[in-house]
């Protein structure tokens, strides 16, 4: 069985308004992302198709709420919601302090 935990993964990337913690489980990457402040995503997704994040994600949020744009509809994800983002979303903002965990399938 593989399993990994905030305090487990060995990888930490510190962005400033954020901390991402990554291991690997199987083909899947495992990341554990807290957001520090209020962040609007979408200038780091600029020049990618359709300036949108083109992975799939899923997740769950701990603390603090995300907005979640898409061409078609906007979502909103509160604390103890599972999530599954779809290629072609944009994190619009994080709000307020939160945490979540999300998986990324790699080839």
């Amino acid at each position: 069985m593989s399993k990994v935990s905030k305090e487990s993964a060995p990888k930490v990337a510190d962005y400033g308004v954020a901390e991402e913690r990554t291991d690997e489980c199987d083909r899947y990457t495992v990341n554990f992302m807290t957001i520090r402040q209020d962040s609007d995503l979408a200038p780091m997704l600029k020049g990618l198709p359709d300036d949108r994040c083109q992975c799939p994600h899923w997740g769950y949020l701990f603390k603090g709420k995300m907005t979640v744009r898409y061409a078609d509809r906007e979502e909103v994800i509160q604390p103890g919601d599972a999530f599954y983002m779809p290629p072609g979303h944009v994190p619009a903002a994080v709000l307020v302090l939160s945490s979540s965990s999300s998986l990324r399938v790699t080839s």
